[in-house]
């Protein structure tokens, strides 16, 4: 991966981007995320705040799709996270993380947004890096993950309601830490059309 594969991408919030050693490294701020909670407070544990602001390095992407990426961090504080994502505006989109959960695990969890955010956690991951895939067919997405990038399981199939052109990326997040570097290589785009949508292929 280097800067040249990128020219069409730009900035939501935009932060700090770097190549080195085959990979992409976005910096995730300080108190940084994309969540729309609902008001739900509990009396004790972490819920995410209602936030925006996490930097989104994008590209438009019309019709059907096919994105991998591999994703690693150094997960030092809850909910820091690697992630990719699919957006129409600010009130609809999904996310598909590699984080650090409020149960101490690596996790890979998604979260799908309109106008108010779910929050589901996957599977836990041993170790620090994982392949995430999202899958566009019409306004059908999956989204799945992989450890060797050629095996992808299934995380989730939703569905969301978007225009022929979406904005698809990469965001690196840190909601209630310091921030710190989020690492992307790996990365491929592909305007196909899976045969099944739940399988990835």
């Amino acid at each position: 991966m280097d800067h040249k594969n990128f020219s069409n991408f730009k900035w939501l919030n935009e932060s700090s981007i770097r190549f080195e050693n085959k990979a992409m490294i976005l910096y995730a701020p300080k108190d940084s995320d994309f969540f729309c909670n609902n008001g739900t407070v509990s009396e004790e544990g972490i819920t995410p705040s209602s936030l925006t602001n996490a930097p989104f390095f994008y590209t438009e992407v019309s019709g059907d799709f096919v994105m991998r990426v591999r994703v690693s961090h150094d997960f030092r504080d809850v909910y820091d996270s690697a992630s990719v994502m699919v957006m129409k505006n600010l009130e609809v989109w999904a996310k598909l993380c590699f984080e650090l959960t409020d149960f101490n695990t690596h996790a890979v969890v998604s979260v799908v947004t309109n106008t108010l955010s779910d929050d589901a956690n996957g599977n836990n991951i041993d170790g620090d890096c994982v392949w995430l895939q999202v899958t566009r067919v019409g306004q059908a997405f999956a989204f799945h993950y992989s450890l060797d990038g050629e095996q992808f399981y299934m995380v989730r199939f939703f569905n969301l309601p978007v225009q022929e052109t979406v904005k698809l990326g990469f965001v690196p997040q840190a909601p209630n830490g310091n921030g710190g570097d989020r690492r992307y290589s790996g990365f491929s785009l592909e305007k196909r059309t899976v045969k099944n949508i739940r399988a990835g292929v």
